[in-house]
């Protein structure tokens, strides 16, 4: 039928000009708009550009007020799987690295978003990776913590995380005791102050693991609001307790972005929207 209706149109001068214009809306994409195919193509797309899974259940949001600032905030969420973002509980003030926010290596990729600003995550930089991430296990000074259902190991005096970029084990936890020393310089996961009390893995630079970009980023005990980190996040003693206990194996990522970029990426990665920060009256 369409056919013969295109003949037709070829009849008549009216008739040629009907087929250009069905042919430049063609060409527009108008044709296949609601094809079923094009609809899935663009699904796709869109599913690519969100790097939050839809089986994840919890989102951290650890979000700075610019690239260079150390002092930021966290918020928390969860949803069931299909559903949308809702927040958890009040947020909390936090610091990052001394320098701020450097792009990282995680669930979003291994550089920056195309189009996006901002510098690159190094190795003794003091900036904090920018990006997506995963939520791993857990380290601390006590033998067991049973109130936490994140995967926990106690961290005893021979184990280290290993930041020389020389070394076959960057970017690892191992143990002196059965690892073979390569290594100028490490990490002791029992230090000699509490920062390490308790320590959650933030997944930066894990996969396909490239020397020099980063290593043994974590969430821990801060040394203050003033005083910024080497590269982790920290927040106060009973913060981090209560987010511990919150994290469940396998459901949690790390959205951790200057505001402007988190507001900007907000859409492209389905993130939910910052809740407003209450503030105490004087």
């Amino acid at each position: 039928m369409l056919l013969r209706w295109v003949a037709g149109m070829t009849s008549s001068p009216h008739g040629t000009y009907g087929l250009m214009l069905l042919a430049a809306g063609c060409l527009g994409g108008g044709c296949d708009k609601d094809r079923p195919e094009a609809m899935s193509a663009k699904r796709a797309t869109a599913a690519a550009a969100a790097p939050v899974h839809a089986g994840k259940t919890q989102l951290v949001a650890v979000v700075s007020s610019q690239w260079d600032a150390f002092q930021a905030t966290l918020y928390r969420y969860a949803r069931e799987p299909g559903e949308s973002w809702r927040p958890v509980g009040k947020p909390f003030e936090v610091v990052i690295g001394r320098e701020g926010y450097g792009w990282g290596r995680g669930l979003h990729g291994t550089t920056a978003p195309q189009g996006r600003p901002g510098p690159s995550k190094r190795e003794g930089d003091g900036r904090s990776p920018a990006g997506v991430f995963d939520i791993g296990s857990a380290y601390g000074y006590a033998p067991t913590r049973e109130e936490l259902s994140l995967p926990y190991r106690q961290a005893n005096a021979d184990l280290r995380c290993v930041d020389d970029p020389r070394s076959s084990h960057y970017n690892r936890i191992v143990s002196v005791e059965d690892t073979t020393v390569d290594w100028q310089s490490a990490e002791r996961m029992r230090r000699d102050d509490d920062l390490y009390m308790l320590a959650i893995v933030v997944g930066h630079n894990t996969d396909e693991t490239r020397p020099g970009s980063g290593s043994c980023i974590f969430i821990h005990l801060w040394e203050g609001p003033d005083r910024g980190m080497s590269g982790c996040t920290a927040l106060p003693q009973d913060a981090l307790d209560e987010l511990a206990r919150w994290l469940k194996p396998d459901a949690a990522v790390l959205i951790a972005l200057p505001r402007v970029e988190y507001e900007t990426l907000k859409r492209p990665w389905e993130l939910p929207r910052l809740q407003p920060i209450s503030r105490r009256s004087p």
